[in-house]
């Protein structure tokens, strides 16, 4: 199985978390990591929210009203590298200083020009990054000529950096991206797509009451289903209610694959024109179909219990789960450009609704902790595939973005049953 790297960094759910969620102010100043100089009209933004401020002729910035969690807070100002600081946002916050180092002189320094971007790896990958989902048709990269595409024929892998942000104007959703320290990795062999930084969104302005209304109707839609939504309702214990169920997924490594990929290089070396026997037809005809791997679905959906684990203080809640997990979303049906089947493992006894998400989930570690604003605390403590992985930049949501009260919940009669049979 392929798995996409999480990033995605997930917000408050409306109902049940926005009334007990902790607001505090983030204040601080930018300064010049060499002289201490105070940096004015300096950026600062809240990593992965629609939170940016410029500084004061002093320097300094403020953030009145930040929901409590743990943030990137990022600085950037020309001729200067990005700054970044991690701060955990409470009920009282120090003061935060943030050092950017210059560049240095550019006027004393050899300016070498990249190669240009080789235009079929580009937009490979303009076609991986930002997705294949209906919304993806309506972003656009504004600055293609500050990406950097790389493609190691040895390895096989396509990387991409930018040399300062990649800005992706999302036409669907209404919101402009830049998305700062850019690290993209796509793994030709395995399939798997991995990508971080610090992005920072803004709100477009619509051209009239009708795309204002759309571009919510669209969020929402993006929203429900989505990892984001999974997170918060594992957090505030309505799993089920919100439409989704776990299963346990059973994954097998074959050791036997090896040794017929042996037995099949060795036939085809010994006869590299053929012809083979009737015998010899037949075990190459097996040792092709066989899989590294297979993987099993226990149908009986799993209880929240076994999918999130919250601590003796009852202070911090986790993601944990042994193995690889099968989720379905039954609130909304998939977009019609995803052409792969749902659930390729199987199905729960009791049949499925019809309209489903199903994705697939593993953590990097043993567990994944959940912040209090329903966000991983560690974005790249999980991997997911399938569906979740067929969503990217079209369907990406700001840490801050507060869905309609309607927008999360299934209705009761598409979600499954609490229990089914195991046999």
């Amino acid at each position: 199985m392929n798995h996409s790297r999480i990033f995605l960094i997930c917000c408050l759910w409306v109902g049940a978390l926005s009334a007990a969620q902790a607001q505090g102010k983030l204040k601080g100043v930018a300064l010049d990591s060499v002289t201490r100089q105070p940096l004015a009209f300096a950026s600062v933004f809240l990593a992965n929210t629609t939170l940016g401020v410029t500084t004061t002729e002093q320097g300094q910035f403020e953030f009145p009203k930040v929901p409590a969690g743990t943030y990137d807070v990022v600085g950037s100002y020309v001729g200067y590298r990005l700054a970044k600081q991690s701060v955990t946002v409470g009920p009282t916050n120090p003061e935060i200083k943030l050092y950017l180092a210059p560049t240095g002189n550019q006027l004393d320094e050899v300016v070498v020009k990249p190669a240009p971007n080789k235009p079929e790896e580009y937009e490979k990958f303009a076609r991986l990054f930002v997705g294949g989902t209906t919304f993806s048709e309506q972003c656009r990269i504004s600055n293609p000529d500050q990406v950097r595409v790389l493609y190691d024929d040895s390895t096989k892998e396509l990387t991409v950096r930018a040399k300062e942000f990649v800005q992706i104007d999302n036409e669907a959703l209404g919101y402009r991206l830049k998305y700062y320290g850019l690290d993209f990795n796509f793994d030709e062999e395995s399939g798997s797509i991995s990508y971080y930084g610090q992005p920072v969104f803004e709100e477009m302005k619509p051209r009239d009451e009708k795309q204002r209304r759309q571009w919510a109707a669209n969020r929402a839609t993006a929203y429900r289903g989505s990892f984001m939504h999974f997170l918060r309702s594992l957090y505030t214990n309505r799993m089920q209610a919100e439409g989704f169920m776990a299963q346990q997924v059973r994954v097998v490594y074959h050791p036997q694959y090896e040794r017929a990929q042996e037995l099949r290089r060795t036939l085809i070396e010994n006869k590299p024109d053929g012809p083979f026997t009737a015998a010899e037809e037949d075990s190459l005809s097996r040792w092709d179909a066989m899989a590294p791997v297979s993987a099993t679905l226990n149908p009986a959906p799993l209880p929240i219990d076994s999918v999130r684990r919250i601590s003796a203080d009852g202070r911090r809640t986790y993601l944990r789960f042994t193995g690889e997990l099968q989720v379905a979303y039954f609130g909304e049906a998939p977009d019609p450009r995803y052409k792969k089947p749902m659930s390729p493992l199987g199905y729960s006894r009791t049949p499925y609704p019809a309209k489903r998400q199903v994705s697939r989930l593993k953590l990097r570690g043993r567990q994944a902790e959940i912040q209090a604003n329903g966000s991983l605390m560690n974005p790249l403590d999980a991997y997911n595939g399938e569906y979740w992985g067929f969503e990217r930049i079209g369907e990406f949501l700001p840490v801050d973005y507060v869905p309609p009260t309607s927008a999360g919940a299934a209705p009761a009669s598409s979600a499954p049953p609490a229990r089914a049979s195991s046999k």
